[in-house]
């Protein structure tokens, strides 16, 4: 399983990006997705996650009501739109797949451990000025 994100830029303080994933394979949809960042000497931070069906999200509190993921089973993608990004949000941003047989979102502090997902991208960089 090959995972390849896009979608990052230099943007300024209140723009937007929209980050793609194209997940290699036929069993995309058996996968729940997330995004992770990562800053420099610091820890993959967990920013949100999807259900394999897409009828679950899950968001950390920094992103909610700014960020939203989404997915398309028929293209193996997933997508974080990203909006009024701030300085703060500059980082690394790398998707992640995790199979699943669960349909929905149970147990969320599950979806948050980078050490629960088997597969990741490369990562895309982005960078907000202020």
């Amino acid at each position: 399983v090959q995972l390849q994100a896009s979608g990052g830029g230099l943007v300024q303080a209140g723009d937007s990006l929209k980050l793609s994933c194209v997940v290699s394979g036929r069993t995309f949809s058996t996968y729940a997705m997330g995004w992770f960042r990562r800053v420099p000497g610091r820890e993959r931070q967990f920013v949100a996650a999807i259900s394999r069906s897409g009828d679950s999200t899950y968001y950390e509190d920094f992103v909610k009501g700014r960020f939203t993921i989404s997915r398309d089973n028929s293209k193996n993608t997933v997508y974080l739109q990203m909006k009024n990004l701030q300085p703060g949000d500059t980082a690394v941003y790398y998707c992640a797949a995790r199979p699943t047989q669960e349909d929905l979102i149970y147990y969320y502090t599950d979806y948050e451990r980078p050490e629960n997902y088997n597969f990741w991208g490369q990562g895309t960089q982005v960078t907000v000025s202020s």
